[in-house]
């Protein structure tokens, strides 16, 4: 069986799918790529189901060794990978001889880069998902981020893949964005017109301290909170949650299912992707879009995604 050496884990490196839906009411969240516009192109590209799981590497890659060669393809931020010490190219598809090893180095853009093989990294499943949910421990490999000396398993692949490369159109219209589009939040009429104002007039920096769980925003100008007492309730991947102390915190791909704190907006769907590309000390606003936008937007961005001729050269 074809596998995958960790010669250098990176930063922080986990195996990750399209995530476990269906399962808030147990507690369990999504987990899955924080990127999963890129972990579906990557898989694409190397002829993989579009859930296939891959790498995902954050802000600084690592080496990796294919003792038996691979088809695989890296998608979504710039890591400068090299094969052999040479520069692979960054969506599109190419071959790994047998002993090549791929390095990463540290981003030169956005946050996460995808490293998918074609067969997929095979894993025991969690939940009918193989991506890592690193707070609980559970799923992907040994519930953990990739250590040095770990061997991943490759799939089997079936059929015929072929070379290709994402089309410049298609990485120009799905490029990370850092005006943020959101609908109204369930709690949004809870906050005066002044702190709404303040809000979509701001201007947030990520903070160090944000991680697959939530990114936590950092601005001068404190929103507030507004006054009374909430029940805990289902919070939706996006929220923009205002805790005490007026900063807010969007909810993420590992986020706590319940929470107690008021939503003034939430990241629509279609810019989930650019939530994954966000650095620390990445400057974002927010711009209100209804929910006809909402809808819309992300119809043309599956539109793009399911059309080979648009998304491949």
């Amino acid at each position: 069986m074809a596998v995958i050496r960790v010669m250098e884990p990176g930063l922080f490196t986990t195996v990750q799918d399209l995530g476990r839906e269906g399962f808030g009411a147990m507690g369990v969240s999504p987990s899955g790529a924080a990127d999963a516009v890129s972990l579906r192109i990557g898989n694409r590209l190397v002829g993989n189901a579009e859930g296939a799981a891959g790498l995902e590497m954050t802000l600084l890659g690592g080496a990796f060794e294919f003792p038996e060669g691979a088809m695989v393809a890296l998608a979504g931020s710039d890591f400068g990978a090299t094969l052999d010490g040479k520069p692979a190219e960054l969506r599109a598809t190419f071959e790994t001889k047998p002993g090549q090893v791929l390095k990463m180095g540290s981003t030169r853009t956005g946050a996460r880069c995808y490293l998918c093989v074609r067969g997929g990294v095979e894993v025991e499943l969690f939940l009918g998902s193989a991506s890592t949910h690193v707070l609980s421990g559970l799923g992907g490999f040994e519930g953990r981020a990739l250590r040095k000396g770990d061997v991943l398993k490759i799939g089997a692949a079936g059929g015929a893949a072929r070379q290709r490369r994402l089309s410049a159109r298609a990485l120009k219209e799905m490029e990370p964005r850092r005006v943020l589009r959101v609908t109204p939040g369930p709690q949004s009429d809870w906050f005066p017109e002044a702190a709404q104002r303040l809000f979509y007039a701001g201007r947030y920096l990520v903070a160090e301290e944000s991680n697959r769980m939530g990114i936590r925003l950092r601005s001068e100008a404190v929103l507030g909170t507004p006054g009374g007492k909430m029940i805990s309730e289902g919070v939706s991947l996006g929220a923009v949650q205002v805790p005490e102390g007026g900063q807010p915190i969007i909810l993420f791909v590992e986020q706590q299912t319940t929470g107690g704190y008021p939503k003034i907006a939430n990241v629509i769907s279609a810019d989930f992707h650019s939530l994954g590309q966000l650095r620390p000390r990445d400057e974002v606003r927010f711009e209100r879009v209804d929910w006809e936008a909402a809808r819309n937007l992300l119809r043309e961005q599956e539109e793009l995604l399911g059309s080979e001729e648009r998304l491949f050269e």
